[in-house]
């Protein structure tokens, strides 16, 4: 059994499959618009172009996404995406790339139990932990 993340980006979906690519490599694996699928009616008039379904790989792990209603507002509460890291540096390039045009919620710094641990949401609200030297 697997359990995989569901990220509905509200209509920045493309968005943030590009920011994703750029700052953590991820490769897009399927990509479906809403003018592909078979009811012409599920996406709202005008977001015939919008992301209905995809799926993405950032190293070993598969993640999907949509733009589900395309209303422009993101809400990610209640969970964190944890990377880790094989290095401090590469902790650091990972967190870097991710904070770009997002917010710290803790700064990357050594704690008891890594040698590199920080938190952040990226600039569509998604929850991230950077974890490096267990």
């Amino acid at each position: 059994m697997q359990v995989q993340p569901y990220l509905y980006f509200d209509g920045r979906c493309e968005e943030a499959l590009g920011f994703y690519r750029k700052a953590l490599g991820a490769e897009v694996v399927m990509l479906m618009r809403f003018k592909d699928g078979p009811e012409r009616g599920m996406a709202p008039p005008g977001a015939e172009e919008k992301i209905m379904h995809s799926s993405f790989r950032i190293g070993d792990t598969t993640i999907m996404a949509s733009d589900g209603r395309c209303l422009g507002n993101p809400n990610f509460q209640g969970f964190a995406l944890s990377l880790e890291a094989a290095s401090d540096g590469e902790a650091e390039r990972l967190f870097s790339a991710l904070g770009d045009g997002g917010q710290v919620q803790m700064p990357l710094t050594k704690t008891f139990f890594a040698s590199r641990f920080g938190m952040l949401a990226d600039r569509f609200g998604v929850s991230w932990m950077i974890i490096a030297g267990r």
